[in-house]
């Protein structure tokens, strides 16, 4: 299995435009716009806990060597919040087993792209699982309200299925991935004290001080 190919159907590249993409969908087909404002809400509250805490890791070291824990893991909690949402909206005229089933396999990809994080060796266990578990209950509780609240989304036609999937599609063969760890690592070498960027090997460093031009900096790493 092309598991760097995989691991592309968590990147931001691809998700940050589906995530905008929903926004628009529930805009435009759900029976409130309350839904929109539900999914705005968990969502950013999810891509902000990983921004903290790889930012937490960046600038301050704040880790736990541990469990080789440096952040979660971006792209399993992005694919876990995204894809079972996305599909719940995109089967909106599927039979219900049909669409349950399409679901369950949003949340199977999510799982894919985080044992992919792990085989290609961008993340540890600790943060894929976190990630994950992350995403899974961002995109399960958006879910359950929906389900509760009996929301209903409008069919799309085939033709505007067809336009919807185009841009998902056209990244996925583009293949582009995007800047967010330099990013995330300029941002964090900007506001943090020390004026530079921890990595995983300062988090195995056994606790010894990273030196810097201002001295000392001790690693937070249990």
């Amino acid at each position: 299995m092309n598991w760097h190919w995989l691991t592309f159907f968590g990147d931001s590249m691809l998700l940050l435009p589906c995530a905008a993409l929903i926004v628009v969908l529930l805009l435009w087909k759900a029976d409130t716009r309350r839904t929109c404002w539900q999914w705005l809400l968990l969502f950013g509250a999810a891509g902000t806990i990983v921004v903290c805490s790889k930012l937490a890791f960046m600038g301050w070291g704040i880790g736990s060597r541990l469990f080789d824990f440096t952040g979660f893991s971006g792209h399993s909690a992005l694919s876990a919040s995204i894809w079972p949402v996305m599909i719940w909206i995109l089967t909106s005229r599927a039979p219900r087993r049909l669409r349950l089933a399409a679901v369950a396999g949003g949340y199977c990809l999510a799982l894919a792209v985080g044992v992919s994080r792990v085989v290609i060796h961008a993340h540890s266990v600790s943060e894929v699982i976190s990630g994950l578990a992350l995403g899974f209950a961002i995109s399960t509780s958006f879910l359950m309200l929906q389900y509760s609240r009996h929301t209903r989304i409008h069919h799309l036609s085939y033709g505007q299925l067809t336009a919807v999937l185009l841009l998902p599609l056209l990244l996925v063969l583009q293949g582009k991935k995007a800047p967010t760890q330099g990013l995330l690592e300029h941002i964090a070498a900007t506001v943090a004290p020390t004026g530079r960027v921890f990595t995983r090997a300062d988090l195995h460093a056994k606790g010894a001080p990273a030196i810097t031009s201002g001295g000392a900096v001790p690693i937070v790493a249990q």
